[in-house]
């Protein structure tokens, strides 16, 4: 009997060991919240000009259709990042995604605030961005930014 206890025990012992460790591993990330923070980083990397951030995730093949109606590749998309802007700060919010097995699109709406020509102003777009998952990380594929005007509204 004392063999079987002592098995017992030491079972016991595995097991809360197991779950201690368990317990302390950090929680994973869901691919949303990936996605989000990575939309988070890609426009703090804009503001600070880290071509090398933008670099990583922009695919080869990234098309870009700016608010203006202008189309762009990988190589504008990484010009435009050194550009100096009159932004004094940028959040994100209203955040929609959809997965469709290693693609996602998300959608989401960025308010800049900055001064132009002497006045504060905040302009407002909303953006579709859609990632592909390759090798373990997301990279964007296309990007598509409308602006968002006060007199925009649903319907007719």
């Amino acid at each position: 009997m004392n063999v079987i206890h002592r098995a017992a025990a030491g079972f016991i012992v595995l097991l809360f060991c197991a779950s201690a460790a368990g317990a302390q591993s950090p929680p994973v990330k869901s691919d949303q919240d990936i996605l989000i923070e990575l939309e988070h980083n890609w426009d703090a990397a804009f503001h600070r000009h880290d071509q090398a951030f933008i670099d990583r995730i922009l695919a080869e093949e990234f098309v870009a259709t700016y608010d203006n109606g202008v189309r762009g590749d990988r190589s504008l998309e990484l010009r435009l990042a050194l550009i100096e802007e009159n932004v004094e700060s940028s959040t994100m919010d209203e955040f929609i995604i959809k997965e469709y097995g290693n693609t996602a699109v998300v959608w989401f709406t960025l308010h800049l605030v900055g001064p132009v020509n002497g006045q504060r102003v905040q302009n407002d777009y909303r953006f579709t961005d859609v990632f592909v998952l390759r090798d373990g990380r997301w990279q964007c594929v296309s990007t598509q930014s409308t602006r968002v005007t006060a007199s925009a509204s649903v319907g007719p």
